[in-house]
């Protein structure tokens, strides 16, 4: 989603793009995520509560963030700066730093849609967070009152277990309340990427798919990439960003912070997302079957599968859902979101004034990826930075 978002808002410049792909349009990430596209509720990851789970918590394979025992010295130089980064203040500066962007990030959307982008992003009407016990979303309650003392408004009502049952039969009689959650959208991930690199290429771009780059050249002619020759070049290589762009002077490391991800029948398919924030559950239907995605795993990019986070994500939907059939499942997936230690992208010019970055979005590339791509467009077009990028400058 970045990366052709970004190729797609240079064309509205007048500007030839080839992107050049590892795998082919929305293999990775972009592919098997919840694709919620909720401005409100983008907030930097590092925050105060994620220390609650302590060390214990973290190494379980059942825990919503798992860290698995590792002698990684950049993971482990990543977590230690990502605790850092768990404070109230640290996290209200990054989340000042977010609402530029997530205040443009529908709009951006609308111009791809408006523009010739077939696909379409669908409201979320009804969006549920849903929660066992009226003491479990006091944390959510809590964090909405922060994300407003920062400046960013957030619509939401508190509603019964019962009302939220009668909107959303599928919730399970556990469901003691819930918050429902205005003004958001949501979209089928794969297919809204696949319409994007569509209307891409009818507008004259180039994609050149299974093309892994090892190295990016730059020198007095521009800047190459084996022996094609370019007068900028974009990074927008995901969970893999660092491996290119810290020798422009990129030092903030880019992990991997995997979730898995799986869909099933269900008896009463929600009529949009659902979400147990407890659990960290995130839960969208996509055409007749319900996407159930979770879990934040600290891991190398490459790692296998680990079945035991899906076996995590059955195990809290059996509690949660009511006739969702789980032995069915399909399209298990585990995809590798760029989570940065401060919770912020990397937006932008790097050492060299040909070469740019776009990435590091963590759980928001999907919401911010059109935005983002606007905004670095403009910067490369005009050579102005856009306003909204000063706090996620790649050099920072």
């Amino acid at each position: 989603m970045v990366g052709l978002s970004t190729g797609w808002f240079l064309q509205e410049h007048g500007v030839e793009v080839t992107v050049l792909d590892r795998a082919g349009v929305a293999a990775g990430s972009s592919w098997g995520n919840a694709g919620w596209l909720t401005p409100s509720m983008a907030v930097p990851l590092p925050e105060p509560s994620v220390l609650r789970y302590g060390i214990r918590a973290v190494l379980s394979p059942s825990s919503p963030v798992y860290v698995p025992p590792t002698t990684d010295r950049t993971l482990l130089t990543f977590l230690a700066q990502f605790a850092r980064n768990c404070t109230p203040a640290r996290w209200q500066r990054a989340m000042q730093a977010l609402i530029p962007l997530n205040n443009g990030a529908l709009a951006a959307f609308e111009e791809l849609e408006h523009g010739g982008v077939r696909a379409r992003t669908r409201e979320a009407e009804p969006f549920t967070a849903a929660f066992r016990t009226e003491a479990d979303s006091r944390a959510l309650l809590e964090e909405f009152a922060h994300i407003r003392a920062s400046g960013q408004a957030v619509d939401f009502e508190v509603i019964s277990g019962a009302a939220a049952r009668r909107d959303e039969p599928a919730l399970s009689a556990e469901i003691g309340l819930a918050v429902r959650i205005h003004g958001e959208r949501f979209l089928d991930p794969a297919a809204y990427v696949d319409a994007l690199a569509e209307s891409f290429l009818a507008r004259g771009g180039e994609i050149v798919v299974d093309e892994e780059v090892a190295h990016v050249h730059a020198d007095a002619n521009g800047v190459s990439i084996g022996e094609r020759r370019f007068d900028a070049v974009v990074l927008a290589t995901g969970a893999r960003l660092n491996h290119l762009a810290r020798r422009f002077g990129v030092r903030r490391i880019v992990q991997a912070g995997r979730g898995y991800s799986f869909t099933v029948k269900v008896d009463d398919l929600p009529r949009g997302p659902v979400y147990f924030p407890t659990q960290r559950l995130a839960c969208t239907p996509l055409g007749e079957r319900l996407r159930i995605a979770g879990m934040m795993e600290f891991r190398d990019v490459d790692a296998p599968r680990d079945p035991r986070r899906i076996g995590a994500l059955v195990d809290q939907a059996q509690v949660l859902l009511r006739g969702a059939h789980l032995d069915q499942r399909e399209d298990e997936w585990v995809g590798a979101r760029p989570c940065t230690a401060d919770g912020l992208p990397l937006i932008g010019v790097t050492t060299d004034p040909r070469v740019f970055v776009a990435g590091g979005h963590g759980m928001w590339g999907m919401t911010l990826g059109p935005v983002t791509g606007k905004l670095l467009a403009a910067q490369i077009a005009t050579a102005e930075r856009p306003a909204a990028l000063d706090a996620v400058d790649p050099l920072r």
